[in-house]
C-alpha cells in the first residue's frame, strides 16, 4: 500500500470538509461567577444566545442562576461540591434530598443534562478522594428513583494529575495508588450508566512550565511538523490531542477502552505574570479559535479519529476575585462588561466568517497606528499589553543575539522618535521577522510579539517588509 504525508497546512484545510463530513463535538463554556462584577444572569444567557452558545457547565446549582436558564434550550451540565462528597456518599438519604431540592424544582424547564460530582476530587486538599464513587452511586440511584436517569449523567471532572505518566500519549497510565481504590470503580460506574469521563486539559500549564522544550505552535494548533508518538507510531499535530489520548491510554490500560470523554475545562490566560510564559491576547484568541475549528470539525484525536469530544472552553467571563497568578483572572472570553476579550466564532458558520486566529490583525499596540494594506505582506509588531520587563528583554536578545539591524532606533537616527519601548521594541521584532523571512514562530519573542497584516506606523518611521 503505498504510503503519504500529510502536510500540517493541507490538514488545516480538511478541517473545513469534514464541518460536513464528520460527527463534530459541541461547543460550551464554563459560566464561572467568582467575581463581583459580573452581569446578572438575564444578561449572560442573552450573551450565551447571540453567540450561539447552546452548553453552559456551571459549578453549583444556584437556584436563581437555574430558573434563569428555564425555557432557554441552553443545556446545562451543573456542579455538586467537594465538601458535600463524605455526607451524600454516607447517607443515600440525603442524596436523595439533594436531588429533591436541587434538580426536581428545575427539570425539566431548565435543561440539566450532567451533574459533575465534585472537581478534580484527587488533588483535593481534604482528601475527598474515598467518598467520590460512593456520592456518585448515590446520587444516580436518587435520579433512578425520579426516573431522571435516562435523561440526566452523572460524571466527574479529573484533572491529568491524576496521570502517572502521559508522554509519550500512548504511555499514558493513572498513579498506581489511585487505581483499585477509585479509578477502576469510578470507570466501572461510567461504563454501567453509559456515561463519560470528564476530563480539565489545559496545553497552556504544560507549555509554560516546558516552553524550552514545547513548540508554541503546538500548543496553540498552528501548522508545524508535529510530534511522532514512539509507542504507535502516531503523529500529534497539538499538545491538546496527546494530553486527551493519554487519558484514553490510561483507560485502555485498564480494559476500559470503551469510554468516551467530554473535556469540562480547557483554555488560555489572554494575560498573566511576567513568568507565565505565553499568557498573551494574541495566544488565547489563537488557542481558543483553533480548538474551536478542531472540536466542530469532528476530526477526533489521532488514537480516536472522527469521535465527537464536547468541550467546555473556561471560562465565558474574567473573574476577578479568582486568587492565584494573574493568569486566573484572565481565562475569560469576555469582559464583564460583555465585550469580547478577543474576536471568536462558536459555530462552523461563524468560522468561515472568521479567518484563522493567526492571520486576524492582532489589537494595536500602544504608541501606535496602522495603515491599510493589500500587498499580501505581514509585518511583526510589539504587543504592547505585555510588560516593560519582558518587552526589554525581548528587544536586548533581538537586537543583540537575534542580529536583529537597530541602528535606525539608536538616538538621533531616524525611528528613535518616537522614544518608547513598544516603538523601538515593534521596529527591533520586525526587523527580526523580516530577516528570518517571516518564518512561522519567528513573529512571537514568548507573547511579546504578533503579526499584522497592515504597515505599522511609529511616527516617521517606515517598517521594512524584506521583500
Amino acid at each position: 500500500m503505498a504510503h503519504f504525508t500529510l502536510t500540517p497546512y493541507f490538514l488545516f484545510f480538511l478541517l473545513f470538509f469534514f464541518f460536513a463530513s464528520a460527527e463534530s463535538g459541541s461547543i460550551g463554556v464554563n459560566y464561572g461567577r467568582i467575581a463581583d462584577n459580573l452581569p446578572p444572569a438575564t444578561k449572560v444567557v442573552q450573551l450565551l444566545k447571540t453567540q450561539n452558545i447552546d452548553r453552559v457547565k456551571l459549578y453549583d446549582t444556584d437556584p436563581t442562576i437555574l430558573r434563569t436558564f428555564a425555557g432557554t434550550q441552553i443545556k446545562l451540565t451543573v456542579g455538586f461540591p467537594n465538601e458535600q462528597l463524605s455526607s451524600i456518599a454516607k447517607h443515600p438519604s440525603q442524596a436523595l434530598t439533594w436531588v429533591q431540592n436541587n434538580i426536581l424544582p428545575f427539570h425539566p424547564s431548565t435543561q440539566i443534562e450532567t451533574i459533575a460530582v465534585g472537581n478534580e476530587v484527587f488533588v483535593d486538599p481534604h482528601n475527598t478522594t474515598s467518598f467520590l464513587v460512593p456520592a456518585m452511586i448515590n446520587i444516580q440511584a436518587a435520579l433512578v428513583k425520579y426516573k431522571l436517569d435516562s435523561v440526566i449523567k452523572i460524571s466527574t471532572p479529573i484533572a491529568l494529575s491524576c496521570l502517572q505518566s502521559s508522554y509519550p500519549s500512548s504511555a499514558g497510565a493513572f498513579k498506581s495508588e489511585l487505581i483499585e481504590p477509585v479509578i477502576k470503580p469510578m470507570l466501572e460506574f461510567l461504563r454501567r450508566t453509559g456515561s463519560f469521563l470528564m476530563v480539565n486539559a489545559y496545553p497552556f500549564f504544560a507549555y509554560e512550565g516546558n516552553a524550552d522544550v514545547i513548540s508554541l505552535d503546538y500548543a496553540l494548533f498552528r501548522p508545524n511538523a508535529g510530534v511522532v508518538d514512539s509507542g504507535n507510531n502516531l503523529r500529534y499535530l497539538n499538545l491538546f490531542d496527546a494530553q486527551i489520548d493519554a487519558v484514553f491510554s490510561a483507560m485502555s490500560v485498564l480494559q476500559y477502552p470503551d469510554i468516551n470523554i467530554t473535556v469540562s475545562e480547557t483554555g488560555w490566560p489572554s494575560e498573566g505574570d511576567d513568568k507565565e510564559t505565553g499568557s498573551t491576547t494574541t495566544n488565547a484568541a489563537t488557542y481558543n479559535g483553533n480548538l474551536i475549528r478542531h472540536i466542530l470539525s469532528g476530526t477526533g484525536t489521532p488514537l480516536r479519529p472522527k469521535s465527537a469530544i464536547n468541550t467546555y472552553l473556561f471560562a465565558l467571563f474574567n473573574e476577578n476575585q479568582k486568587p492565584g497568578p494573574s493568569s486566573e483572572r484572565n481565562y475569560g472570553l469576555f469582559y464583564p462588561n460583555e465585550e469580547k476579550v478577543y474576536d471568536i466564532a462558536f459555530t462552523p458558520e461563524g468560522l468561515k466568517r472568521l479567518p484563522a486566529p493567526e492571520e486576524r490583525e492582532a489589537p494595536v499596540a500602544r504608541g501606535g497606528s496602522v495603515r491599510a494594506s493589500s500587498s499580501g505582506v505581514s509585518w511583526c509588531v510589539a504587543n504592547g499589553k505585555m510588560s516593560e520587563g519582558k518587552l526589554q528583554k525581548a528587544l536586548d536578545y533581538a537586537c543583540g543575539e537575534g542580529g536583529a539591524d537597530c541602528r535606525q532606533i539608536q538616538p538621533g537616527a531616524t525611528c528613535y522618535d518616537p522614544n518608547t519601548l513598544v516603538a523601538h521594541a515593534s521596529f527591533a521584532f520586525n526587523s527580526y521577522y523580516q530577516k528570518k523571512g517571516r518564518g512561522i514562530g519567528t513573529c512571537d519573542f514568548q507573547g511579546a510579539a504578533f503579526v499584522v497584516s497592515h504597515p505599522p506606523k511609529f511616527g516617521k518611521c517606515a517598517f521594512p517588509t524584506g521583500d
